[in-house]
């Protein structure tokens, strides 16, 4: 018997290859492949796959993006009899035709007893099979070999369905579960399971919720990482992107502190701040000097900050020489503080004189000549 041979193929011929380009099912979110959605218990994992599936079978969109063209999808909605798959629909759909393009099946057999050949045949019989929907993965995983080792028991498990994305050139969303507690190193560790599901997978989506609120992170061969913040709406049963998690996080942080620094009757130092915001004081920190650098925030003495859009009294550099015969306070370096400036910003001058810059009025005031 002969020893196999591999089949090669040169760099340069692999160059000169006119390749298909992969199809996206939900463009810079949902590439063709296999696809793990990993999320806890309750979190709203159904209700996303719902609102990708019925993106992908009208050609609607989903968190902001397009599908673009529609196509065959199947739902394995496998935790969710008739009645219950019905009323989502009908919060999510609201009076809209439901696509005919979108195939549901309440049970499906383990993929080695037969749910493997029965999808095939799905996929076969349609004329353009773009997704398909496992909800969850676990009830049709077949059981692991005894004495397998639990990295390659989790890698076989996922293949069946890899092999299916890969035939028919669609897109196959396997919902699993994600274990407790933080993934401090890698968002990845949060599926539940060892690497061998997530390494056989081609792209991974966390759907997690921490203090900041509920964010999808995703990350894969063919697809950019991305991690939005999201909320849902109930009334719609749709998922909402509210943009980058970073930036919505960064907004919410500034405008948390502005408002403290706003509501404030002297300017505060980072632990009284992060103290009345609820935020953490190295967060405070951090973004007051972002909020300084961008001209959001003054910082005074003894690290004292105040907001520059609060109403204090402006401090006019004038000259020494200048006398209006008005409520004066003269500072260091000819600087004065007069009781009928309007103030809409403190300025760099304030660090000079503090006590002035604390210094708050409601009545209405005229600027000073300069």
């Amino acid at each position: 018997m002969s020893a196999p041979k591999l089949e090669t193929i040169s760099a340069d011929r692999l160059m000169s290859e006119q390749l298909p380009v992969p199809k996206s099912v939900i463009p810079g979110l949902l590439p063709t492949g296999l696809t793990l959605l990993a999320g806890r218990p309750k979190l709203g994992k159904t209700w996303l796959g719902l609102n990708v599936s019925i993106a992908a079978a009208e050609g609607s969109s989903v968190l902001g993006r397009e599908a673009g063209v529609a196509g065959d999808v199947l739902h394995l909605a496998l935790e969710d009899g008739p009645r219950r798959l019905q009323d989502r629909l009908r919060v999510i759909l609201n009076g809209r035709p439901a696509p005919s393009r979108l195939a549901f099946a309440t049970s499906c057999p383990t993929l080695r007893a037969g749910g493997d050949q029965a999808i095939r045949e799905w996929a076969a019989s349609v004329p353009d099979p773009r997704l398909i929907v496992v909800d969850v993965f676990q009830r049709i995983r077949a059981k692991g070999e005894q004495n397998t080792r639990l990295y390659a028991d989790d890698y076989a498990a996922a293949l069946p369905l890899k092999d299916i994305a890969d035939k028919f050139s669609c897109a196959v969303v396997a919902i699993v579960h994600a274990r407790k507690g933080d993934a401090a190193d890698d968002p990845l560790d949060a599926v539940s399971a060892t690497t061998g599901l997530t390494g056989a997978a081609d792209h991974i989506l966390i759907l997690d919720r921490s203090r900041d609120g509920v964010a999808l992170y995703g990350r894969g061969r063919d697809v950019a990482e991305f991690d939005l913040a999201l909320k849902f709406d109930p009334h719609r049963g749709q998922w909402l992107t509210l943009g980058d998690k970073a930036e919505v996080g960064r907004s919410d942080t500034r405008n948390a502190i502005l408002a403290v620094l706003r509501d404030a009757a002297e300017p505060l130092g980072p632990t009284e701040i992060a103290k009345r915001a609820g935020l953490d004081q190295g967060v405070v920190k951090k973004r007051l000097a972002d909020m300084t650098a961008a001209g959001e925030a003054v910082k005074l003495s003894r690290g004292l900050y105040a907001t520059t859009v609060t109403s204090v009294p402006t401090v006019t550099s004038v000259p020494p020489s200048l006398s209006s015969g008005r409520d004066e306070k003269e500072c260091d370096g000819g600087l004065k503080v007069t009781e009928e400036t309007e103030v809409t910003d403190i300025g760099e001058d304030a660090a000079r004189c503090p006590k002035q810059a604390q210094h708050r009025t409601r009545e209405r005031r005229r600027k000073v000549p300069a």
